[in-house]
């Protein structure tokens, strides 16, 4: 046994190295909820500004800018005051509009300084030297906490249009608006999602608490490995204030690596009959899982996910994650109890030799 622990720390190293280099990865790029009923759609930019793009992020909490037209944007506050430029020279925001400090919390709950005032002359700060901006926009998304809204709880089996919503803003001298659309879907059955994570859980603990062999604990890891890969490649483009698509990508693939790696070692461990070693690989793999899984669990019980792929497939993944995670980790430990492959027989004392006496 003492071979195998040493391989485990071993193993233990690398992954935590290729966990320190990858920091926090998880498939909401921004560190945001993965998942929501709500979603925010950008419909239009009227009239088309070239050199200008728009996105809506985090299902409608987030619009982001970015103006590579070389003249610059004027974003209005909620009076119509001056409250973002952003142009060549970098990002500049207004001191004086309300909406600098009614931005900061999702629901607006900020008590405004005395010098906030939308009349008053602009005291503008800059605030980034790219000219482009992500900012909370209240006007794109349901302000109400824990508050349905009326048609949703009316309603809650279809899908509601909330609100049809338009941002202003001045390219130079052009007035133009960008255009979007708040919706509210019902979330999956639980009726469909907990039955299936019920069952999986209950494969994955049997195969290391009953399971005659570790065959079957060593092809769970293979599924959660494939779950992982996926669950990385799946990463969505983050905003352009949190860096690329491919270094997201890379970060997360980094724990994603590290999962496989320890699959492919507890597969073969099985194969081999080695039952000890597949059961600590597999602990050491739903914990993998679970780091990478834990975070995005919120899709399992939302319409909306934030996922480069298919919604189903990402909901799936993520279910994997978190699901054969536990189930590993359980799994793994009972593994590890039942196959004794450490406890060696000393030699001239086995069953089928007669023990001389003194």
């Amino acid at each position: 046994m003492t071979r195998v622990l040493g391989r485990l720390l071993t193993v233990l190293g690398g992954l935590l190295a290729l966990l320190a280099v990858a920091g926090p990865a998880s498939a909401h790029a921004g560190g945001e909820a993965a998942g929501s009923d709500f979603d925010g759609r950008l419909a239009a930019v009227t009239p088309e500004l070239t050199g200008v793009t728009v996105r809506v992020l985090q299902f409608g909490d987030e619009l982001e800018l970015v103006n590579g037209s070389g003249t610059e944007v004027l974003v209005p506050g909620y009076s119509g005051e001056p409250y973002l430029r952003i142009g060549p020279d970098g990002v500049w925001r207004n001191a004086h509009s309300p909406a600098t400090y009614i931005n900061l919390d999702r629901y607006g709950r900020t008590t405004l300084p005395e010098h906030a005032d939308p009349v008053a002359d602009p005291r503008w700060e800059q605030v980034s030297t790219e000219p482009e901006y992500v900012w909370h926009d209240h006007r794109t998304h349901w302000m109400s906490e824990d508050v349905l809204p009326p048609q949703v709880a009316a309603d809650p089996t279809r899908e509601h249009v909330i609100s049809e919503w338009i941002v202003p803003l001045r390219h130079g001298e052009v007035e133009a608006e960008i255009a979007g659309v708040l919706t509210w879907s019902p979330p999956p059955s639980p009726w469909l999602v907990w039955p299936l994570v019920a069952g999986l859980l209950a494969v994955a603990v049997a195969a290391g608490l009953v399971a005659r062999t570790p065959r079957l604990l060593g092809a769970l890891l293979g599924v959660g490995a494939l779950g992982a890969l996926w669950h990385a490649l799946a990463t969505p483009e983050p905003s352009v204030t949190t860096g690329s698509h491919l270094g997201a990508v890379v970060s997360a693939l980094l724990p994603a690596g590290a999962t496989l790696l320890c699959a492919v070692l507890g597969a073969r461990a099985a194969w081999r009959g080695k039952g000890a070693m597949t059961g600590l690989l597999a602990v050491v793999t739903g914990w993998l899982l679970l780091v990478q899984g834990l975070p995005d669990v919120d899709v399992l019980w939302s319409a909306n996910v934030l996922s480069a792929g298919p919604q189903s497939v990402a909901r799936v993944a993520v279910g994997l994650l978190a699901t054969l995670g536990i189930g590993l980790v359980i799994g793994g430990i009972a593994a590890v109890r039942r196959f004794r492959e450490g406890r060696a027989v000393p030699a001239g004392t086995g069953a089928d030799r007669p023990v001389p006496v003194a």
